[in-house]
């Protein structure tokens, strides 16, 4: 299961959302707003910002950010997609 870091947290606060672990096994995190589910985020298996962060150090993480933002461009602009929730809340 995975655990949510503090710089979630931090994130989902600043975007008025609450996360919770996903009950889906293939997802990290469950965004609500107002106690209703609005998204699945994060594929289970692959590492996220702030994991790559404490894993392999700044520089790194960085680097690895700047690939996500590339490679998912198309569904990450969608404002409240399940893109868009990732890009904000994991990356």
């Amino acid at each position: 299961m995975y655990e949510i870091t503090d710089y979630t947290r931090r994130k989902a606060k600043e975007l008025g959302v609450e996360v919770k672990p996903s009950t889906n096994p293939k997802k990290k995190i469950d965004v609500f707003i107002d106690d209703k589910k609005v998204a699945s985020i994060g594929s289970s298996g692959f590492l996220d910002f702030p994991n790559y962060l404490e894993k392999n150090g700044k520089a790194y993480a960085e680097n690895r950010r700047r690939l996500y933002k590339i490679r998912h461009q198309k569904d990450r602009v969608k404002i409240g997609s399940n893109g868009w929730y990732s890009d904000n809340l994991l990356w």
